[in-house]
């Protein structure tokens, strides 16, 4: 088992920056995807961007360049730097991590994993 937490959601205007953090905790497994999703009013959860054990990254067409994934092994933290944050960008956002059994590209799919955090808000104010 992992549990997931997730911080640093809140309101920002558009263009404006924020930074998720994720402190998991529990099961560690050498292979593994982790990523961020979203889900906004009415749509279905689709993912944000993603990272592998090897450090391999991914992202949605429609945050390449304004957002950045990363991770901080020593803390077991996962992070997601917004930049140029738009009115579109306003959703929940869910950590996630997989069991071991997807990687690189794979780690977009959101049926790679099992483990979520509860989610945090993030609102972008035009």
């Amino acid at each position: 088992q992992v549990q997931l937490v997730e911080s640093g959601g809140g309101s920002v205007q558009s263009g404006g920056s924020l930074r998720l953090s994720c402190a998991a905790s529990g099961y560690t497994y050498s292979r593994y995807c982790m990523g961020w999703f979203r889900q906004a009013p009415g749509k279905g959860r689709e993912a944000v961007a993603a990272i592998d054990n090897n450090g391999y990254t991914t992202y949605a067409d429609s945050v390449k360049g304004r957002f950045t994934i990363s991770q901080d092994n020593a803390k077991n933290t996962l992070n997601l730097q917004m930049n140029s944050l738009k009115p579109e960008d306003t959703a929940m956002y869910y950590c996630a991590h997989d069991s071991g059994w997807y990687s690189g590209l794979g780690c977009m799919t959101i049926k790679a994993y099992n483990f979520w955090g509860q989610g945090i808000q993030v609102t972008v104010s035009s």
